[in-house]
């Protein structure tokens, strides 16, 4: 398996790494996946899963975000789009294009929105995905079959990138274990010491999987642990004051009979000033998102009651047949780490934009902005880190570095669930080829059964098990283990009632 091998690596080498980057979300994957290009050896540790926390979270949108350009935003909206437009050049097989209606129920609404998202299509140049344009009010509905039709006017139309993020993510890392990088899951970071005498940082991290501590050495360290980067920091350098702040998002996944389309709609005002989105994902209809400030990161997030109905009767006021609690599949939560602000400010105001800090022992963290301009805060935090540690210079080359997008390399096996499309190959593919360790790994964030479909991840979750426990080794304790806690973390998924 790829973990045992990477392990191996790492217990044996007595070199230091050119950077060991911390974190194995998008961010974290993106910056290994650009020093190791640039010919630089890297290691990249993660405490749980690739992907765990905020990465696989997402509203799956890649975009440059209709809602900054509101505000005001031009450069980050810019900067977004351009790159939404390198992702499609570079992972074209992993990325979809998505047209989106906004619902109007005024001239004032049409003249708006149509103008604004013209303004939308020329930031984007030539990488634009389609013109936007006004739907007249029975295209509206023949679009978007289940719409408010009460007082309904027209609709625009705007095109914008759709994608997995847990599949994108997991190409990332293949790419990057391809251009040399090192990638360990389950290795919680415990120790950063930087000594005077020394130009290295000593890391000290647990095999989670055997309770072993490892030490490892790096001439530069890249913390990129999105909502935990404060923690990891304090590691680095205690009087290191907080740099973040937090706000939780939620997305419902309903049936497709919400909005039986592939179009997917805006809702372009909610009461807490944000838009919403409902948006066909895996032949299901994902729903979000909220903006409720938390006042710090846990590692599993949970929607609050009121989160859920909120969105429920934001996106029930433009649909015909409203959605109730009984009807939701599956409910997710995730955690944004927002660059903090010394007013007080609300969440929803807070910038999007990454930010670069550099302690007093040399580490670099990367810390805000979105899974769209992952490419680029990875390139700006490798030049930083090389910048610091004195390293071989060398220029990114990640704006065109083809993204590996590979088919399930084990193709037979039976289905897991009826209605959906995933295998017990899929099981075997996800821990043979796909960094997957455990239940959870193979059910959220390989086949996304999780965020389907609650209940069915829960069904099958014994069987999934048992495949992955004969691939791992796993006794039978063991494998009564995995299945408790993976129940444990599903209970999150499931709807609950007021």
């Amino acid at each position: 398996m790829q973990r045992d091998r990477t392990l191996e690596l790492v217990r044996k080498r007595n070199e230091p790494w050119d950077i060991v980057v911390i974190g194995g979300g998008a961010t974290g994957v993106g910056c290994a996946l650009d020093a190791a290009s640039r010919g630089l050896e890297v290691l990249l540790i993660e405490q749980h899963d690739l992907g765990k926390g905020t990465s696989s979270r997402s509203t799956k949108l890649l975009h440059g975000g209709v809602r900054y350009l509101a505000q005001g935003n031009i450069t980050l909206v810019r900067e977004a789009l351009f790159e939404r437009g390198v992702v499609f050049a570079n992972a074209p097989g992993s990325v979809a294009i998505q047209p989106f209606i906004v619902p109007c129920y005024s001239v004032w609404q049409t003249i708006k929105y149509s103008a604004g998202l013209k303004l939308y299509d020329l930031l984007a140049g030539r990488r634009s995905l389609g013109r936007s344009r006004i739907l007249k009010r029975n295209e509206t509905i023949e679009r978007l079959p289940n719409v408010n039709q009460k007082h309904l006017g027209a609709g625009v139309l705007y095109f914008d990138g759709i994608f997995d993020d847990s599949r994108l993510l997991i190409e990332l890392a293949q790419t990057a274990a391809a251009s040399g990088a090192s990638i360990l899951t389950y290795a919680k970071l415990v120790r950063i010491e930087k000594r005077l005498t020394s130009p290295e940082s000593r890391i000290e991290f647990v095999d989670l999987e055997s309770e072993d501590h490892i030490e490892v050495m790096a001439r530069a360290v890249i913390n990129a642990t999105g909502a935990f980067s404060d923690q990891v920091r304090q590691l680095s350098d205690q009087d290191a004051g907080p740099l973040l702040k937090f706000s939780q998002g939620i997305h419902l996944v309903l049936d497709r009979r919400f909005l039986p389309t592939d179009d997917a709609m805006m809702i372009p005002v909610t009461p807490d000033g944000r838009v919403l989105f409902c948006i066909p994902w895996h032949e299901r209809l994902l729903v979000g998102t909220t903006e409720t400030p938390i006042d710090r990161p846990v590692a599993e997030p949970v929607a609050q009651d009121a989160e859920i109905g909120f969105v429920l009767e934001a996106a029930g006021a433009y649909l015909s047949e409203r959605p109730t609690r009984d009807d939701i599949l599956s409910v997710f939560a995730g955690i944004r780490p927002l660059i903090g602000s010394s007013q007080k400010t609300a969440t929803s105001r807070l910038s999007r934009e990454h930010r670069i800090e550099v302690d007093r022992s040399g580490m670099v963290t990367i810390a805000g902005g979105k899974w769209t301009t992952y490419r680029k805060m990875a390139e700006n935090a490798v030049d930083r880190a090389i910048e610091v540690a004195g390293l071989r210079s060398v220029p990114s080359r990640t704006i065109d570095l083809p993204i590996v997008h590979r088919s399930s390399e084990i193709t037979d096996g039976e289905r897991l669930c009826a209605d959906l499309p995933y295998t017990t190959g899929d099981v075997r593919n996800a821990v043979v080829n796909e960094f997957a360790r455990s239940i959870e790994d193979v059910l959220a964030r390989r086949t996304r059964i999780l965020f389907i479909d609650a209940r069915a991840a829960l069904e099958i979750a014994p069987d999934v098990g048992a495949i992955v426990g004969e691939l791992l080794g796993w006794t039978e304790e063991k494998k009564a283990k995995e299945v408790e806690e993976f129940t444990a973390v599903a209970a999150g998924y499931l709807p609950r009632h007021a």
